[in-house]
Parts: C-alpha cells; structure tokens; sequence
C-alpha cells in the first residue's frame, strides 16, 4: 500500500487536504490529512469514503454516443478519436454557418483546480465562442463586497477565533463551511457568544447561544435597524468612522431614519424590542466577527443585503480590532495569474459576446438572438443546478442543438447529450488548488490512474485544439506545465512559500501582508457612500416575489450530505440526506390537509415539483424549504426543485435568486400505476 496526499475539489470554502490509501492502482480508504493547516484532519461526510464514488459502478469509462431520444438516457460506446473528430467537425459546422458565437461552453465548479476548473477557457476563447458568465453561486456577494471594500484583502478565517462575538449570517456552517466550525467552538470554549442569523433553524443552530429567524430577503433591513439603533444610542465606534468610512453622514441623514426597530420588525419579523438588544449587544462586543454566508445574496436584493450587513460592522468598528471584522471569503486570486491557463489574449476583436449562466434555459430556447447551436458542458450539470429548469430542459431537448457532456456519471445533463465523454475524478489528474474559504494552497499529483477511458479537462481540451488546427503554444503544454507556470509567475503573496512542500503535495500556507487590514478603495475607507454605484447609499431593496400572491417563500437550503448536485450518484449520501423532502411548519401542513410523509406537489407559475412532505417545527410558517439538488432520476416525479426557481438576475453581478421565488403546496394525486 502506498499513501498520497490530495485535496479536495468541490465547491466549498475548507478544501480540505486528503491522505488516499493506494492498493493495486485503486484508492482503498481516502482520510483526513492532520498536517493540512486548515482541515487538521478532518472530513465532511461527504468526502469520507471518497473512494466510492471514484471506483462507482455507475463511472462512465468509454465516450458514448446517443441512439436514442434526447433525455433518454440510450447510448452506445464510440472511440475517443471518433468522438474527437465529430466534435471538431460539428464546431467547424457550426462557426461557419452560424458564427463562433453561436458555440456556448457552460462549466462551474464541478473541480475547483486552477488547471483543470479552467481547462476549456483558452480553447473556446480561441474558437471565438459566447463567454460564459460564471455567477450562479455568490456573484452578489462579491458585488456587494467590493462596493464597500474594493479589492480588500477577506480577513484569515482563524480570526473568528479571537472574536467575542461571532455572527454567522446566512451560513449553515454545518453543511457548508464544517471547518469554520472549530473556530467558532474555540472562540466559544474562550468564552465568546454565538448567533446564527438565517431564515430557519438550520443544523448550525444547535453551535448558537442566539438564533435569530428572519424573514427571506430581509437580512438588509436588520443591518439598517441595527445602525439606526448604534447611531440613535450614539454607540457608533466614532473614532474608526471618522478615520476608515466614507459616507457616515449621508448615511445618518438620508437612510438610517427610515429605518427604527419599528420598521425593521414588520420587514423582518424579529420584535422591535429584540432588535434594540442584539443592538446593544453587537456594539457591546469587543471584536464582532461576521460570517457572511452566499444564501443571503441570493435575493433580488442580494448584493445589497451585503453592502448592509458590511455597514453594521462599519459602525461597530470591528475591522479594526484582533479578532473582529465581516469575512465573506478569502482572497487567494492574486496568489495566481490565472491567465496563464485562460488566456484571454487568445480571444477575437471584438471579444465575443456574454452569456449569463443563470439564464442557460433563456440563451437555449429558439428565440435567442444567434440561437445557440451548439452546448458543450464539463464539470457541470445544468439540467439540475440551473434555475427555470423547464427552460433548460426545453433548450436541451433540441434536436438542432448539439451537446457534449465531458462527466463522470450519467448525470441529468449527460442523458440528453449527443456525446458523452468520460471525465477522470481529482485522485486521477494534476491540479493546484487554493481555497475560497481560507490561505492555503495545495499542489495535487494523480494518486491513481485514470479509470477506464477518463481523461483529465486539459488533456480533452488538447485533444481538441490539435483536431481544430489550432497551433498556440498553449495546447502543447501538459497540465504539469501550466502548475510550473502558475507558481513561476511571482506574487508577494507566495513569497517565501515552502516549494519543496508544496512539491511534495503538502498544503502549505500563503503570506498575508502586513497591512492586510488596510481598505483598498479608491478612497481608502469602506465605502458606504459609493458615488459609482447605481445606488450609492445603502438601502433595503424589496425582493422579488415570483409567483406574485403564492403564500410560501421557497427556500433551497443546503443539506449536510450533499453539495449541488455531485454527490447524488451516493446512494448512502442519498439516504442520509434523506430523500427529496419538502419541508413545512406544522401550522402550514394541517392548513392544507397534509401529514408527514404525504406525497406533495410544489408549485407556482413556472412548474410543478413532487416531493416527500416532511413537518417540522424548524421551519417558520410561511416557508417551504428544498434541500439539496437531486437528480431527476432519484426525484419522486419528473422535475427537481430547480423547475420553481425563476431566471431573474440579482441587483448587482449578475447573481442567481435562488431564494427568491413563492410556491404553494397540494397533495399529490395518486402515480399513474
């Protein structure tokens, strides 16, 4: 047995480091690596056993090809040089009677690797292809936090664990930030108070000393509430506003007065008086720590939310205290020029046009100007994670559209592909990774080879640009290659980075500066008068309400066992997740006849959605909560909570609205027999 170190590779904040037991060419036990300066050790139940979805039964491991209806799911297996040069012709096609803009790769972050996430950029930027704009996760979060903080460096997580107060705001740490966890109990074993603010009690509830519920959308509005109360009661930390914050004043005069607990209380449904104490307790802290999670910005009003909640820690002065400050995320970019992989050079003048991802079901149908002829997907499942699923899966019904799916399983997407290509997993190719979520970086080696006929991103994306003609040094360069030119490229933030640990697979940590706390806007303070926005003062935006007079907020949590749509293909994850269930209060359920376990229909004006109906007193009336993204082929119907979720864009970058969207609830007639 031989043992080698990896990470892991899915969309999450911890990318933990991994210690994988090797027999024979075949991972047997895959464990936490207690050297990872972050993860210490430990795994999310998701990756425990990662080598059973790498060695799954259901792997794809020959290119196939279909021979059946689209969404059938019929295919037959065909070589890679066959598939190669059907590819290459169908592009060429396509360019030429159409343009190149008519070709949309559509990718996310099925593998958060730097090489091979980004494998397809510079090849499809050299077709001259419609650019994808990559915002379905926390796009208005990011947007948020640079109208206040610009190119701010996020704070180093292990912060929280001096604070004295840590907030974790939209942020079901449980399942999605596990390792953020630790920090949050050794700031609590040292005495520090826990909140956790969301919109129904969530696993990372039972961490908090306070949980406080508020009403989908409304995060904004109890930021507000909370600075009209430090400002009324004069417990503003003047010294920091005065010499770090732009546009407290305007901000006194022209916002905060509309907001008093009063208010707030009917936007948000929290007590007025309770809004006065988590007031007074936020400013009585030495050093509040605010955990910014994604859900809350995925509302009409979602970059706001968090424009709102940066202002509160403005007023409170926590970023200039040990411990204290707001952390949406880490800011490892500039480690890395990631141009050395994407090469936007490659692209044509003028750069072609740009396709939002959260409106694929829009850019697929018929009526799209240069309709969209051909769909090439990798390390992605839209079929499942995008929103108005009915629009996508009308677009991929089309027999004019032509798709290929580079994947690992038959996936949602991958059965109405007209080629399917076999994807290797992160244990089978190399890769660099850094993390959104803390500031270690971690070089990957395969631990085992490619299973069947899987092959890596990069070496595709090769394949093909060797069968389009295209010359570019680039494509002769092997994935290795490119990590070589990634760490070549210097950064203050790798000075002094132990190479020959990284070289060895180790994580080892990136170098903060020292003036890592210093606000780097154009003013040189946050800005909560930002006079390039559209709105330039911080404001509670209404949230859009799909389904108009619907009576409940749909809600896509986050379940602990899985993550998107990757894991259904476990069925012990399945299982633990415990099926595709729609969540009601008991007051919601006996309003409408139901009991536990009934077979429900969820719907509003864009679809319909069966589900297992599970009551619980976790969830405030009003709400119908959906966790997890299923696949259809696991759903109780033929749709996934994705057919509820509209295509509207968030108020700034472009961001989904997940979170955004009304439904109600019926009991489902009887399965046709």
């Amino acid at each position: 047995m031989t043992l080698a170190r990896s990470a892991c590779p899915y969309d999450c904040p911890d990318c933990c480091g991994l210690l994988v037991e090797v027999e024979a060419g075949r991972a047997v036990a895959v464990k936490g690596d207690p050297e990872h300066p972050y993860s210490r050790g430990t795994l999310c139940p998701k990756m425990n056993d990662y080598q059973r979805q790498v060695h799954s039964p259901q792997r794809l491991t020959t290119p196939l090809e279909r021979v059946g209806a689209k969404g059938e799911g019929a295919f037959r297996p065909i070589s890679w040089e066959a598939a190669v040069a059907r590819i290459a012709e169908r592009l060429r096609e396509v360019a030429a009677r159409h343009g190149a803009e008519a070709i949309l790769p559509y990718s996310y972050a099925g593998t958060m690797g730097l090489v091979q996430r980004n494998a397809g950029h510079a090849f499809f930027h050299r077709l001259g292809a419609s650019r994808l704009d990559r915002t379905i996760c926390a796009s208005g979060k990011e947007a948020g936090w640079k109208s206040v903080m610009g190119a701010t460096l996020g704070l180093d997580p292990d912060e929280a664990a001096k604070s004295d107060l840590i907030v974790m705001w939209g942020l079901n740490a449980v399942a999605t930030n596990l390792h953020f966890v630790q920090r949050v109990k050794q700031a609590r074993a040292r005495g520090a108070r826990v909140w956790a603010i969301d919109t129904y009690e969530t696993p990372t509830a039972a961490l908090a000393d306070e949980q406080v519920l508020v009403r989908p959308g409304s995060d904004g509005a109890l930021a507000l509430g909370l600075m009209h109360v430090l400002d009324r009661d004069g417990l503003t930390d003047r010294a920091f506003v005065e010499a770090h914050v732009q546009g407290h004043e305007a901000l006194r005069a022209e916002v905060l007065p509309r907001f008093p607990p009063a208010r707030v209380a009917e936007v948000t449904g929290l007590a007025p008086e309770r809004i006065e104490a988590l007031a007074r307790a936020f400013a009585a802290a030495r050093a509040p720590f605010i955990r910014l999670g994604n859900g809350l910005s995925r509302y009409g009003n979602g970059a706001m939310n968090v424009r709102c909640i940066l202002g509160l820690s403005a007023l409170a002065g926590s970023f200039g205290r040990d411990g204290g400050g707001c952390y949406a995320g880490s800011s490892g970019s500039e480690a890395f020029d990631v141009s050395v992989v994407t090469r936007p050079d490659l692209m044509p003048s003028p750069a072609p046009r740009i396709v939002n991802m959260n409106r694929l079901g829009e850019a697929l149908a018929p009526s799209f100007p240069n309709p969209v002829k051909a769909l090439f997907v990798y390390h992605s499942n839209p079929a499942a994670v995008a929103p108005d699923q009915n629009a996508v899966l009308a677009g991929l019904a089309r027999e004019d559209l032509f798709t290929v799916v580079h994947e690992r399983f038959l996936t949602d997407t991958a059965r109405y592909a007209d080629l399917v290509l076999p994807a290797t997993s992160s244990l089978e190719h190399p890769d660099l990774y850094r993390s959104y979520g803390h500031y270690a970086v971690q070089r990957a080696r395969p631990a085992i080879p490619p299973v069947g006929e899987s092959k890596p991103n990069w070496e595709l994306f090769q394949l093909l640009a060797r069968a389009m003609g295209f010359e570019d040094e680039v494509f002769r360069r092997s994935a290795d290659d490119l990590i070589d030119a990634l760490l070549a490229r210097p950064s203050p933030m790798r000075e002094g980075l132990d190479r020959a640990a990284l070289e060895a697979g180790r994580a080892v940590p990136l170098r903060l500066p020292a003036d890592a706390r210093r606000f780097r806007t154009p003013s040189g303070k946050m800005e909560l008068l930002n006079p390039r926005e559209a709105r330039p003062l911080l404001d509670h935006l209404p949230t859009h309400e799909d389904g108009g007079a619907l009576p409940l907020r749909l809600q896509t949590g986050v379940n602990p066992y899985t993550l998107n749509s990757t894991f259904m293909d476990r069925e012990d994850l399945r299982a633990k997740a415990g099926g595709m269930r729609l969540q009601l209060s008991p007051a919601e359920a006996r309003a409408r006849g139901l009991s536990e376990g009934d077979a429900v229909v969820a719907w509003n004006g864009l679809g319909e959605v069966r589900f297992t109906l599970h009551v619980s007193a976790k969830i405030p009336d009003g709400l119908a909560v959906a966790e997890g993204v299923w696949w259809i082929a696991h759903a109780p119907g033929d749709r996934t909570v994705n057919a509820l979720t509209s295509q509207r864009l968030s108020d700034q970058g472009g961001g989904s609205t997940f979170y955004d969207n009304r439904v109600d609830v019926r009991r489902a007639e009887a399965a046709p027999s």
